[in-house]
C-alpha cells in the first residue's frame, strides 16, 4: 500500500493551484406563473462566450469569472430580454442576483436585489466552492453557524461530517482521531496550544462572532504542514465589507446542574473577569506567608451572561481603492457542577484502589478582542489581524471516601480538596497580502507572531484522613498522611513565542479557447519558529509525625474539614506539626537551590519548501499533485523531580507527496481521490518527565518517544442536486508506521504516560452526508419575496482501527532513552487510542420570513459518538474507555425588526451520564452529568 500511494503521488507531474475567481448565481422566476421557479431560461455574460441555463428549480450559476464588471443578460423564449450592467465581480466572492421575468413588461429596478457576500459566508456559497474545488474540502461559514445556535468554534467543527468533541473540553476528534492528529491555523497560519497537555489551541475559546468561515481539510495538501493525520482546521477571521453598522449582544442563561445546587461553592482570590494571576511569596519556606485561603468560599448565585460589542465599516477611498474594517470585543462567563464518582488504580479483580464520591464547581471565562484592517487597492489586497483572548476556568473539586485502599482511609472517610485557576492569554498578530503581479502570476504572503502564556496560579490541594482507619465516620486529623504531596500549593507558567511566515507564488499557463487557463504551478515556503519555557513550583506541606527530640507526636483534630486555615498557619509550624518544603529540600537544606522550580522547555523549528499544481485534462477531469520538503528540529531540556536532561533532539527531514484527482462524471456529480504521506510529531508534554499530578491518576511524559510516519487515502463521491444539497459518500484508509498512544504504566500508581507502543496501525472508514432542502416556498407582498424554508442535514462517519502492540519495543526504546518505561499490554493488538467507530450529526431547520425585517428560524441538532479508548490498558487490566455519548440541542432566533433580534438555545437536553470505565474488569472509574445550558440573547443593530 505505501509503495502504491508513493508511486502513485510521485509518477503525476503536472502543477497548478486554484484561480482566485467570483461567481453569479441566483433563481429567476415567472412572474405570468405566480413567481414559481423558471426553468431553462437563458444567462449570459455579455460580450464572452460564458452561460448557463435556469435548473428545474429557476437556480442558475456561473462561476470561474476574473474580477471586474460585467453586464449580465437574462432571457427566455416568448418574454423580454433583461439586462443587468455593471454588476461588479469579486474575488473570492459570490454575487446572487435574483431575477423576477415576464412576457409583456419591463424589469422593474426595485424587483431586483444584488449581494455580494464573501465565499466562505453562506451555506450556499460553500457548497459551490466544495462542488469546484478539486481537493476534498468542508467548510462551515458564518450563515449556518447562526442558524445552528453555535457560539464557539469547538462546536461548530463538530456539526461537519467525521467530527465530535471531548466532553468538557474543546478538544476535537477528525474521524475518530484525537488531538495529536490535528492542526489548528487561523488564515494559514499556525496557533499555539494553550494547555502543555495538548498540540492544539483549545477551540471552546473563540467566540463564533470572529468567525468568517471554518475550513476543515481531511486530506492533506502540501500548502499544510506535514504534522498531520486528521485535519487542518483553519479559523478564516471575519473581514467585513458592506457599509456602516454597530451590534450590541447580550445574553442570560444557567445550567440545570450549576442552579439546582443548594450553595455554589468556589475558591478565595480570582475574580469574575477571569483577569486574575497570583505569584507564590517572598521567603514561602521560612515562615508561612500565604494569604490565599485553603478553604472555599460561597460563590455567587449561578447565572451565566455575555454581553458582546461589534461594529465594521467600508468605504472606497477612490475609484480602485476601498478601505473596511472590523472590530469585536465580547467577554462570557458559564457555572457548571458535576456530580459523580471518581476511582483510580483498578485492579485486575476489578477493586479500585481509591473510591471517591466527587463534588465539582466551575465557573469558566472568556473575552475576546479581534479587529482586522483590509485594504484593496486594485487586484491586490492587504490585511493586518490583531487577536486577544483571555480565558480562565476555576474550579472548587472536593473528593470522599477512600483514598487508598491498602492504606489511607482504606474503609473511607479520606477528603481532599483542590482548588485550581487556570488562566491563558494569546496575542495572535498577522499581515497577509495577496498581489497580483499580472493576469497570470499571483503572490501570497503572509506572517505572524503569537505569544502565548498559560499560568496555573496557586493551585491547592488538601487531604484529611480518619484518625482511625477502622472508624471513617469518626475524628479527622493529618496523623496518617504520609505523602508531602497530598497537601501542596502549586504554581506554574508556560510561556511560548512563534513566528510563522508563509509565501507562495502561483504562475498561471495553458488557456483555452474561452481564455482559461487549464495549468498553474505554485512555488513557496512556509516555517515556524517556537520557542517554549514551562516552570513549576510545587510547595508541599509535609504533615511530621515526629517533633524535634524525635517522639511521635499526635496531630491535632480538624474540627471543620472546611476550615484548613484553622491548620495550615503560621502558629502549627511553630508547634512543629508540619514544615513547607519543594522536592529539592528545605529552607535549611544546604547548598542546593530549593526554589528553583521544575522546568522543561526547548525550540521548534520547521522551514518547509513546496511544489504544487493542477492540470485539466479535459473539461472533466483534473489532477493536482504537489511535493513538500520539511526541515525539522524539536529539541527539549528538563529538569524535574523525577528527571534531569536534554537536550534531547528530534531531527529529520520528511520528503511529503500528495495527490488530489477530480472527475466530473455529470454536471452535479464529482469523483475524488487523494493520497498522501504525512507524520506525526510527539508534544513537549509527551516527552517531558514532569509529572502532572490529578485526582485518579497522574500523568508524565517520554522523553524516547518520536514521530509517526502516516500515509493516507481518500476515494469520495459527491452529488449537487441544487446549489443548497449534497450528497456524498466516502472512503479512506491510513497506515500508520510506530503510533503513538497514551498508555498506562507498570506501577503501583498506575500512572499514565505515552509511547510509540507497535510497528504499524491501521484505520479504514466510511463517511455519509446529505444535506436537503424538503421544501422551500417564496411568496411576495407589496415590496418583497418572503421566503419559507425546512431543510434537513444528516452525516455519518465510521472507522475500524487496529494496531499490533509490543512491549518489547516500548522497553527497548524507553530503556535507549535514558527513562525506561515498563508496559505490558493486556491485548497483543488493539484499537487506537482516542478513535471512535462511529460518529452521527443530524439536524433540522425550520424558517420563516414575515417582512423583509422579520424573522423566525429554528434548528434541532443530534450528536453522537461511540465509545473510544482514553488510554490503553495493562497487566490484565482492560482498557480505560470513554463511554458513548448521545446530545440533542434546540436553537430558536427571531429577529422582530431590522434592529432588533432575539434567540433562544437548549443545549445538551438530554443530559446523559458521561461515563470513563475500565472495560474488561467493567468498572466506572469516573462518572459525571454535565447538565442542561439554558441561554436567551438580545442583540440590537444600529
Amino acid at each position: 500500500m505505501r509503495l502504491f500511494l508513493l508511486t502513485f503521488c510521485l509518477l503525476t507531474c503536472l502543477f497548478s493551484k486554484a484561480q482566485e475567481t467570483g461567481s453569479i448565481v441566483g433563481k429567476l422566476t415567472d412572474k405570468e406563473m405566480n413567481n414559481d421557479p423558471l426553468a431553462f431560461a437563458n444567462v449570459l455574460i455579455k460580450g464572452t462566450t460564458k452561460g448557463t441555463t435556469s435548473d428545474f428549480d429557476g437556480l442558475y450559476e456561473i462561476a470561474n469569472l476574473v474580477p471586474g464588471n460585467y453586464t449580465v443578460q437574462y432571457s427566455y423564449v416568448g418574454y423580454e430580454t433583461i439586462e443587468i450592467p455593471n454588476v461588479e465581480i469579486i474575488s473570492g466572492k459570490v454575487t446572487t442576483i435574483n431575477v423576477p421575468m415576464a412576457a409583456n413588461e419591463g424589469m422593474q429596478l426595485d424587483e431586483i436585489v444584488i449581494t455580494t457576500v464573501s465565499r466562505k459566508d453562506s451555506e450556499t456559497a460553500l457548497l459551490l466552492d466544495q462542488k469546484k474545488a478539486v481537493e476534498m474540502k468542508t467548510s462551515i461559514g458564518a450563515q449556518e453557524l447562526a442558524r445552528k445556535g453555535v457560539s464557539d468554534v469547538a462546536t461548530a467543527v463538530t456539526k461537519t461530517t467525521g467530527i465530535s468533541k471531548q466532553e468538557g473540553s474543546g478538544n476535537v476528534f477528525v474521524r475518530g482521531l484525537g488531538d495529536r492528529y490535528n492542526v489548528t491555523t487561523m488564515n494559514g497560519l499556525p496557533l499555539p496550544s494553550n494547555n502543555p497537555s495538548n498540540k492544539n489551541i483549545d477551540l471552546e475559546i473563540f467566540s463564533t462572532d470572529i468567525v468568517e468561515y471554518i475550513g476543515i481539510d481531511k486530506t492533506y495538501s502540501t500548502k499544510n504542514y506535514g504534522d498531520f493525520a486528521g485535519a487542518n482546521i483553519d479559523i478564516a477571521s471575519k473581514n467585513y465589507t458592506g457599509s456602516g453598522f454597530i451590534e450590541l449582544g447580550v445574553g442570560v442563561g444557567g445550567n440545570s446542574e450549576a442552579i439546582g445546587v443548594s450553595t455554589f461553592y468556589l475558591n478565595d482570590g480570582p475574580n469574575f473577569s477571569g483577569f486574575y494571576s497570583k505569584d507564590y511569596p517572598a521567603f514561602p519556606l521560612n515562615n508561612y506567608n500565604f494569604s490565599t485561603s485553603w478553604d472555599r468560599e460561597v460563590g455567587p448565585t449561578p447565572i451565566n451572561s455575555s454581553i458582546s460589542l461589534k461594529g465594521g465599516d467600508s468605504f472606497n477611498l477612490g475609484e480602485d481603492s476601498r478601505l473596511s474594517f472590523f472590530a469585536v470585543g465580547s467577554f462570557d462567563n458559564d457555572y457548571s457542577y458535576k456530580e459523580g464518582i471518581v476511582r483510580g488504580g483498578v485492579n485486575v479483580s476489578g477493586v479500585p484502589d481509591n473510591d471517591f464520591d466527587s463534588f465539582d464547581y466551575s465557573y469558566n471565562t472568556n473575552s475576546t478582542l479581534m479587529s482586522n484592517i483590509a485594504y484593496r487597492l486594485g487586484k491586490h489586497t492587504f490585511k493586518y489581524n490583531v487577536l486577544y483572548l483571555n480565558s480562565s476556568s476555576q474550579k472548587q473539586q472536593e473528593y470522599y471516601g477512600i483514598i487508598d485502599k491498602d492504606d489511607d482511609a482504606a474503609q473511607g472517610g479520606g477528603f481532599i480538596q483542590r482548588a485550581a485557576f487556570e488562566r491563558t492569554t494569546l496575542l495572535v498578530n498577522q499581515f497577509l497580502g495577496d498581489i497580483k503581479l499580472k493576469d497570470n502570476l499571483d503572490l501570497n504572503w503572509g506572517v505572524s507572531y503569537n505569544s502565548l502564556d498559560n499560568v496555573v496560579p496557586n493551585r491547592r490541594q488538601a487531604t484529611i484522613l480518619p484518625v482511625n482507619s477502622n472508624d471513617p465516620d469518626g475524628p479527622k486529623s493529618m496523623q496518617l498522611i504520609s505523602s508531602s504531596s497530598d497537601n501542596h500549593r502549586f504554581y506554574h507558567t508556560l510561556n511560548e513565542d512563534e513566528f510563522a511566515a508563509n509565501i507562495a507564488t502561483t504562475f498561471k499557463f495553458n488557456k483555452n479557447e474561452d481564455d482559461e487557463f487549464l495549468s498553474n504551478l505554485t512555488l513557496g515556503y512556509s516555517g515556524r519558529m517556537k520557542q517554549i519555557n514551562f516552570e513549576a513550583t510545587q510547595f508541599n506541606f509535609r504533615i511530621l509525625q515526629r517533633d524535634n527530640n524525635n517522639n511521635v507526636q499526635q496531630q491535632p483534630i480538624i474540627q471543620d474539614i472546611y476550615n484548613l486555615d484553622a491548620y495550615f498557619n503560621q502558629q502549627n509550624i511553630n508547634e512543629g506539626y508540619f514544615r513547607i518544603e519543594t522536592f529539592r529540600g528545605t529552607a535549611t537544606t544546604p547548598n542546593v537551590a530549593v526554589l528553583a522550580p521544575q522546568t522543561y522547555g526547548g525550540d521548534q523549528n520547521i522551514h518547509a519548501g513546496f511544489i504544487s499544481g493542477t492540470h485539466k485534462f479535459s473539461p472533466k477531469f483534473t489532477a493536482v499533485v504537489g511535493l513538500r520538503g520539511e526541515k525539522i528540529n524539536q529539541s527539549i531540556e528538563w529538569n524535574t523531580s523525577l528527571n534531569s536532561g536534554g537536550p534531547s533532539e528530534l531531527d529529520s527531514f520528511e520528503l511529503l507527496p500528495m495527490t488530489s484527482l477530480k472527475y466530473e462524471l455529470t454536471e452535479k456529480q464529482n469523483l475524488k481521490f487523494a493520497a498522501s504521506k504525512t507524520y506525526t510529531l510527539p508534544q513537549y508534554k509527551e516527552r517531558a518527565p514532569f509529572l502532572f499530578q490529578d485526582i485518579g491518576g497522574d500523568t508524565y511524559g517520554n522523553n524516547g518517544l518520536y514521530a509517526s510516519t502516516d500515509y493516507n487515502v481518500d476515494l469520495k463521491w459527491e452529488l449537487f442536486p441544487k446549489l443548497t444539497d449534497i450528497i456524498s459518500f466516502g472512503v479512506f484508509g491510513k497506515l500508520i508506521q510506530d503510533p503513538i498512544n497514551t498508555v498506562t504504566v507498570n506501577s503501583a500508581a498506575n500512572d499514565i504516560s505515552y509511547v510509540n507502543s507497535g510497528d504499524e496501525a491501521t484505520a479504514f472508514g466510511a463517511e455519509f452526508e446529505i444535506r436537503k432542502n424538503l421544501f422551500e416556498s417564496e411568496t411576495e407582498n407589496e415590496t418583497d419575496y418572503l421566503k419559507t424554508n425546512m431543510s434537513v442535514g444528516f452525516n455519518l462517519s465510521y472507522m475500524n482501527t487496529n494496531q499490533n502492540l509490543s512491549d518489547g519495543k516500548v522497553i527497548e526504546e524507553t530503556t535507549a532513552a535514558g527513562f525506561p518505561l515498563s508496559v505490558t499490554f493486556t491485548n497483543s493488538e488493539d484499537r487506537l487510542s482516542g478513535a471512535s467507530d462511529l460518529l452521527l450529526n443530524a439536524d433540522i431547520s425550520y424558517s420563516k420570513e414575515f417582512s423583509k425585517d422579520k424573522d423566525i428560524s429554528a434548528t434541532l441538532a443530534y450528536n453522537y459518538f461511540s465509545d473510544r479508548i482514553y488510554a490503553l490498558g495493562v497487566q490484565g487490566k482492560g482498557n480505560l474507555v470513554d463511554q458513548a455519548v448521545n446530545t440533542l440541542d434546540f436553537i430558536v432566533k427571531s429577529t422582530l425588526n431590522k434592529n432588533i433580534s432575539l434567540g433562544l438555545s437548549a443545549k445538551n437536553l438530554l443530559n446523559p451520564s458521561i461515563e470513563r470505565i475500565q472495560d474488561t474488569q467493567n468498572v466506572i472509574v469516573r462518572s459525571y452529568k454535565g447538565g442542561v445550558d439554558l441561554k436567551l440573547s438580545l442583540s440590537y443593530r444600529f
